[in-house]
């Protein structure tokens, strides 16, 4: 199966996931909560190697995924719509979309309160100043207010890659280097 082929697939299945716990969070009244407890997963993932392998990999049962999932959510004190969620997940053997089901239910919700969505990768998190600094320029350039969505992905290497809708700005590193290397190619 291509590649193309394979994100569409997750996405698509992240989408539905995101839908249908944005719709519970909803009828609960705990969107803000759910989104919460999502961040504090997401930032295990993104603190744990382990936890990513897991979660990736076809290799663990889904009731070893299951079980793994449940008490890492315990220990982080994550309970209720977000624990059943990650269970559910787990035991549907899906848990290799859960970082998109994140992304799709922080759109959904900010687009729930008005908001617009920013997609950010960084190098490495961003500290609540530098969040709200970003929050702050991405209002003035689009004129609403902007939810981000940070993923941490060191082989950028340094900089931002920021997605807006369909607008992508990239400074990373990763492409200043490349786009240098391919001007250096044409000079030589």
């Amino acid at each position: 199966m291509p590649v193309a082929d394979t994100s569409q697939l997750i996405s698509g299945v992240a989408e539905r996931y995101a839908s249908s716990l944005f719709e519970l969070a909803l009828e609960a009244g705990s969107v803000d909560k759910v989104g919460a407890d999502l961040d504090r997963f997401q930032a295990l993932l993104d603190e744990s190697e382990d936890l990513r392998r897991l979660v990736a990999s076809p290799v663990f049962s889904a009731e070893e995924q299951r079980n793994a999932v449940s008490a890492v959510a315990d220990k982080a004190g994550i309970a209720g719509i977000v624990a059943n969620f990650l269970k559910v997940v787990a035991g549907n053997r899906r848990l290799f979309a859960l970082p998109g089901m994140i992304r799709a239910f922080r759109v959904i919700a900010a687009e729930h309160r008005g908001e617009i969505t920013a997609e950010v990768t960084s190098a490495h998190a961003l500290s609540a100043a530098q969040e709200t600094e970003l929050k702050s320029a991405l209002k003035g350039v689009t004129g609403k207010d902007v939810a981000i969505a940070v993923t941490v992905d060191p082989s950028i290497l340094g900089g931002l890659i920021v997605k807006v809708g369909s607008r992508q700005i990239d400074t990373s590193l990763r492409t200043k280097l490349s786009t240098l290397k391919l001007a250096l190619k044409e000079v030589g």
